[in-house]
């Protein structure tokens, strides 16, 4: 191992830059938009079908929920100015303020009921569908046993949704600021069909910015949305959106000043930036975790010592010092750290490392291997990793097929894909590893061990266990909070102990800002939110 991490230095030196800070004598006014580069063009901005952080970006700055997030990612009041909520806390009845879409039409608790159906109904074959099971009869709904009526979302009247759950949820608020709880317009849906989150005409929406144009692959432009309720808070003219997936072309952008800021951030330039204190680079905390995702239907990987075996022989370690540079921590088990439990301790301490450690563990997983039927790697088929397009996961790619290969004997072909074909690959369960990862969609544990569900679409391992889904369920109707922890440390178990992912490490979020954009929040859920955003001249 010690060789190779003196590739990776040696390889990493040679590939460095140095990076200026820009041109700070430029006295130029600015213009009031924060052009943000979102490297490859998104799937969606349907609220409903988008299941990408690149996407729930642009629509967190496009709609807003019953609740928004505060700086602490806790609930406060957003469409909702008020709610009340039933003695044993499953009946939920939001009172909405007066609000507006962004073509003047008033919103109204029927676009809330409208648009969670939509995201359950079968036909919209939502990959997040499952967030919404916590409504009364929402499963249900989603696997057709039971009709659109009885599922627990009823608007009362034009300001009064009545929303009702399987069980007492203690995040359920902050759910209701997730784009898949956002409002829909059922006219512009159903008007238009797929093709009404593409064009600005159909592209709606509530939040504090509308869509102006979308050049696929060029620029999404957004402006400030008047009709927004809370439009004289926006200090913003707009947003735009750019797409360049070489992070070497995006960092050029950023250098002259064509953009303003950027999603990720060449890790072999993050020494220099630290060296020099560079006051545009910042590495913002992230909820998530890094990790390969084994197709566990297909061979080799459909053997459980085969899955061992390969995350056994990574060295996370050299990982994360000598690849990503972030700051990361290596990832000894699924769900990542920064939750905490009702006894105090963090959940990523208290659910222990699953026998992985920082380094790699060549002996074990040789023995593994050759458990599986492949001495020394010999007579394994050539497979395939598959991952998206990205310079940064390139590298990362490349160090772990080069362990793989020096550890087990192993060789992995590398294919990269456009992202948005990448997705459909996974989704189709086309491939034999892939490159995955999560960063919560709120703060508790829940976020990262419900995506493994049978019907989940975002379960990219193609896993399937009845006990599984069971336990999950059961931790979510439970009102107890001490057996709730309890039942989810036993679903993470499940997941490691049949190892159908291969965790890597654990997420910070390295990003470009340029000193004039102000008051931008970049949130531990990955998000960013730009209502608050100013440029300062």
């Amino acid at each position: 191992m010690k060789k190779l991490v003196s590739i990776l230095l040696s390889a990493m030196l040679v590939m460095t830059a140095l990076v200026g800070c820009g041109d700070k004598g430029d006295t130029k006014e600015l213009r009031n938009v924060v052009r943000y580069n979102l490297e490859a063009d998104v799937k969606t901005i349907d609220p409903a079908l988008n299941a990408a952080v690149d996407g729930a970006i642009v629509t967190v700055n496009a709609f807003e929920g019953l609740m928004r997030l505060d700086d602490n990612d806790k609930a406060i009041a957003g469409v909702a100015e008020s709610f009340d909520v039933s003695e044993d806390g499953t009946v939920y009845t939001f009172h909405l303020r007066d609000s507006k879409w962004s073509d003047g039409e008033a919103l109204t608790a029927k676009d809330f009921e409208y648009a969670w159906k939509r995201a359950l109904s079968k036909e919209a074959a939502a990959e997040y569908a499952y967030q919404l099971y916590y409504l009364k009869n929402g499963e249900a709904y989603n696997k057709g046993e039971v009709a659109a009526d009885e599922v627990g979302v009823k608007a009362i009247d034009d300001k009064t949704l009545e929303v009702t759950l399987e069980s007492s949820v203690p995040y359920f608020l902050e759910l209701t600021a997730f784009p898949t709880y956002f409002p829909v317009r059922q006219d512009m849906v159903e008007a238009h069909g797929e093709q009404w989150a593409l064009k600005p005409e159909s592209y709606i929406t509530n939040g504090p910015f509308k869509l102006e144009k979308w050049e696929k692959g060029n620029i999404m432009a957004f402006v400030k949305n008047e009709n927004y309720y809370d439009a004289d808070r926006i200090k913003l003219d707009g947003i735009e959106f750019s797409f360049m997936e070489e992070i070497s072309t995006a960092m050029a952008s950023f250098e002259s000043g064509d953009v303003d800021a950027l999603h990720r951030v060449a890790r072999e330039q993050i020494p220099t930036f630290q060296a020099e204190n560079n006051p545009e680079f910042k590495i913002f905390p992230q909820i998530g975790t890094y990790f390969y995702a084994f197709n566990v239907n297909v061979e080799p990987t459909n053997d459980l010592k085969v899955r061992q075996a390969f995350t056994l022989a990574i060295d996370r370690e050299a990982i994360t010092k000598v690849v990503t540079k972030g700051g990361e921590t290596p990832a000894t088990g699924f769900v990542p750290t920064g939750m905490t439990q009702p006894d105090g301790k963090d959940f990523r301490e208290a659910g222990g490392d699953y026998g992985i450690t920082t380094t790699a563990q060549v002996e074990k997983a040789q023995a593994l291997l050759a458990e599986a039927g492949y001495p020394n790697g010999e007579g394994f088929p050539k497979i395939k990793f598959v991952y998206n397009t990205n310079e940064n996961h390139k590298k990362v790619a490349e160090a772990i097929s080069e362990m793989w290969k020096q550890n087990l004997g192993v060789e992995v072909e590398l294919v990269n894909q456009e992202w948005q074909v990448f997705q459909n690959t996974r989704n189709e369960g086309d491939f034999v590893i892939a490159r995955d990862g999560w960063v919560g969609d709120y703060v508790d544990p829940m976020t990262f061990i419900d995506m493994f569900i049978s019907t989940s679409g975002n379960n990219h391992p193609h896993w399937n266990s009845e006990e599984f889904d069971n336990i999950v369920r059961e931790a979510k109707l439970t009102s107890d909070e001490t057996k709730r922890f309890e039942m989810m440390h036993k679903a993470e178990d499940m997941i490691m102990a049949d190892m159908i992912v291969m965790p890597v490490y654990y997420y910070t979020n390295p990003k470009m800002f340029k000193e004039y954009v102000k008051g931008a929040r970049v949130s531990p859920l990955g998000f960013v939110y730009f209502d608050n955003a100013y440029i300062e001249q």
